[in-house]
């Protein structure tokens, strides 16, 4: 039994090897491409982001890729009646099913690893190489477009030429919002500089003028000015923390909301007490209700994440429970159309129900603590009716 289930176990390991890297390596593209998208990257920033974008790929391919090798290795064992001269032996199926079962459970532990250890390590990395060439991608864009525009942080630059050895701005028009106000600023010439520290891209202007919200211009020899940095004050997504850090956050939120609600308890007993009605419509009280909506948002958010997590990693266990039965009923098909008929009920439903739980989930609709395990109780309940199929016949 140990050579046959060593000799499946290797198919199955040889299989999953060469599916995951083709799904791995033209899934790169898509996601070097998406990062050059929104970022704005060059040649070189691409090849230094290019070994971080894989490992965040490989918790959405693995589950796929390893599903596929089982249909192969099982269809393959079932159509050449290996699996017949197995039984026919003595051998009890669910032994010969094991090393899927053994794989899926391997790879649900690597899973959750990379989730929750390189994932975020790789966002860091991603993060660090962008931050770092953000000087490049400034003058990249500008000798391009002649332009870089950030409405969120409320200022844009327009120039009719640049020279990125000096790292110099000719005729540059700045628009920019300070205190609510839009201030325009035309500039001879300008030095652009970033400084990473305090976030900050900074204009060394050389004979401005300056227009503010009276449209008055006034000359400007010195004095530099700062601008807020494209990527400052960026929230970190859920998905790229790691589990202990999730955690930690939960309880930030959950002290921040207690807080606001003892708060606002306090403010509204005082109004009451001296009748004053109308401070429970102040600015105060506002602000403490809307710092418990956004605690809250961001606690469902997070505690859905934190679930998710470990229900996505053990799907590969499930996927392999659902897998190799199925391939074994199937011997007669090919291994394709084996893995399309037990991959599209997938498709058509538990992704679905997983996608519509998390959104119910951080909505607070919702306990994720077992909503985001509903698609793998599908996934179960299809396995255990599969299963009983395959040790019947």
């Amino acid at each position: 039994m140990r050579i046959l289930q060593r000799y499946i176990l290797i198919d199955l390991i040889k299989v999953l090897l060469l599916v995951i890297t083709i799904m791995t390596v033209l899934l790169v593209f898509v996601g070097v491409f998406r990062e050059v998208t929104e970022r704005g990257l060059g040649p070189l920033q691409v090849l230094q982001i290019l070994p971080y974008v894989v490992p965040s790929l490989l918790p959405f391919t693995i589950p796929a890729t390893l599903l596929l090798s089982v249909c192969v290795v099982y269809g393959r064992l079932a159509a050449d009646y290996e699996i017949t001269a197995a039984k026919a032996a003595g051998v009890n199926v669910l032994s010969l099913l094991a090393p899927a079962f053994f794989l899926g459970g391997t790879l649900t532990v690597c899973s959750l690893l990379l989730n929750d250890q390189v994932i975020p390590w790789s966002m860091a990395n991603i993060q660090r190489v962008v931050t770092l060439a953000m000087e490049d991608i400034f003058f990249d864009v500008l000798s391009a477009q002649h332009m870089v525009e950030y409405p969120d942080k409320g200022w844009a630059i327009t120039v009719s030429g640049v020279d990125k050895e000096e790292r110099r701005l000719y005729r540059p028009n700045l628009r920019y919002m300070v205190g609510g106000e839009q201030y325009v600023a035309q500039v001879r010439e300008a030095v652009l500089r970033i400084d990473l520290e305090k976030e900050r891209v900074i204009l060394q202007p050389v004979d401005a003028r300056f227009a503010g919200p009276g449209r008055i211009s006034v000359r400007l020899k010195e004095g530099d000015i700062e601008l807020p940095l494209p990527m400052s004050g960026q929230k970190v997504k859920p998905r790229h923390l790691s589990i202990s850090t999730i955690r930690e956050k939960l309880d930030d939120f959950s002290d921040n909301c207690q807080e606001a609600e003892d708060a606002r308890a306090i403010r509204t007993a005082f109004a009451l007490a001296m009748g004053e009605f109308d401070a429970l419509a102040e600015t105060p009280m506002a602000e403490q209700s809307n710092k418990i909506i956004a605690s809250t948002s961001q606690s469902r958010k997070h505690n859905t994440e934190l679930h998710n997590r470990f229900a996505l990693s053990c799907s590969c266990f499930f996927f392999s429970l659902v897998g190799g039965p199925f391939s074994i009923l199937q011997a007669r098909r090919q291994f394709l159309t084996t893995f399309f008929l037990c991959f599209l009920p997938i498709l058509l439903v538990y992704y679905p129900v997983v996608l519509l739980m998390m959104s119910l989930a951080k909505s607070g609709s919702v306990n994720p603590a077992w909503a985001m395990w509903t698609g793998n109780a599908i996934l179960l309940i299809g396995a255990i009716f599969v299963l009983r199929l395959t040790v019947r016949r």
